[in-house]
């Protein structure tokens, strides 16, 4: 074995050793870089009731008989409170209290409220409705902290939901992260560089209930290093395999 090809092969795997780090370049957020994608902004849009969604109603009325035909609650006075959870069905449809086969879906939950509110005012006058979603949540897959979270917030961002399930691993592939996304057209596919800073205020940006945040595994992790001794150790390890290597045909 020649010491050119010793030198070559040492040359090799300090490249290897290299590429393998994971920069700040690599896993970074928030960059500004030329080389990465730029994402146009857009307005946020608020999410639709769809079927199997269930809503949490809580009506607000001065009326005690009404109050306790509402409320599972024995314990009423003056203003009453009723939470219960609702189903829509697949004709898109919710059943309430006084109310049955009310569309809702595709509407937003203001719009909801407001749609309810006035069905509802025919039998109770100074009812006061207000809806929230029980079944807000979204699910992280692939290589991250894997599971199902509670969407808590309206506007829920990508970073906050990400550090809801603990953040990413260094070893995913930070530029194809992908968002499965229920619509009325079907599920739909994002894909985008989460390490650039445009994604803020993009289509990008927010999560919605039932969203699926995919993180596939990036190519480099078999040669992945994290830190500065790792990389150490790595470059260590190859050259006292090359040195057995030469001594053993030498």
């Amino acid at each position: 074995m020649s010491r050119s090809f010793l030198k070559y092969c040492i040359s090799i795997l300090v490249a290897i050793s290299l590429t393998a780090c994971y920069t700040t370049r690599r896993v970074g957020l928030i960059q500004e870089r030329d080389n990465l994608p730029s994402y146009e902004q857009g307005l946020y849009r608020e999410y639709k009731l769809q079927k199997n969604d269930e809503i949490m109603m809580r009506v607000v009325t001065s009326d005690a008989a009404t109050a306790k035909l509402l409320s599972s609650s024995s314990n009423y006075g003056g203003n009453m409170n009723n939470s219960d959870s609702y189903r829509i069905f697949e004709d898109g449809t919710v059943d309430l209290p006084f109310l049955s086969s009310v569309k809702i879906e595709g509407l937003t939950l203001q719009e909801a409220e407001q749609h309810i509110d006035t069905l509802l005012r025919d039998y109770v006058e100074d009812a006061f409705v207000k809806l929230s979603l029980s079944t807000g949540t979204f699910c992280v897959i692939g290589d991250a902290h894997r599971g199902y979270y509670s969407i808590y917030k309206e506007r829920l961002t990508i970073y906050q939901a990400l550090a809801l399930c603990g953040g990413i691993n260094e070893t995913a592939d930070f530029s194809h992260v992908k968002i499965l996304r229920k619509t009325p057209q079907g599920t739909k596919i994002a894909e985008f560089d989460i390490r650039s800073k445009s994604i803020i205020d993009s289509k990008y940006y927010y999560i919605y209930p039932n969203d699926v945040i995919y993180l596939d595994v990036s190519k480099r992790r078999f040669w992945g290093v994290s830190s500065y001794t790792s990389f150490i150790g790595l470059i260590s390890s190859s050259l006292s395999l090359l040195v057995s290597i030469w001594n053993l045909f030498k």
